[in-house]
């Protein structure tokens, strides 16, 4: 099992708010994208729109496994 967080580059980021203002659960991504932490908030979607509406492309889905490994059925 995997699971997506977004991720920014803080670099690129010029907290003009847009990924704020489109997230339709109302997370202040920008202020994560500044620092450059996860939205790790268990309101957000995943849908995207934050990373979407970014014009600098500072923000990425990135995925990592939620329990630390990955499950391979016998026999495979």
């Amino acid at each position: 099992m995997t699971s997506a967080v977004v991720v920014a580059e803080p670099v690129r980021c010029v907290e003009c708010g847009i990924c704020s203002y489109n997230c339709p659960m109302g997370i202040d991504v920008r202020s994560k994208a500044r620092q450059g932490l996860p939205v790790a908030n268990g309101y957000c979607l995943t849908c995207g729109e934050c990373v979407a509406r970014c014009p600098r492309g500072t923000l990425r889905f990135e995925t990592s496994d939620v329990f630390g490994f990955v499950f391979t059925p016998e026999g495979e």
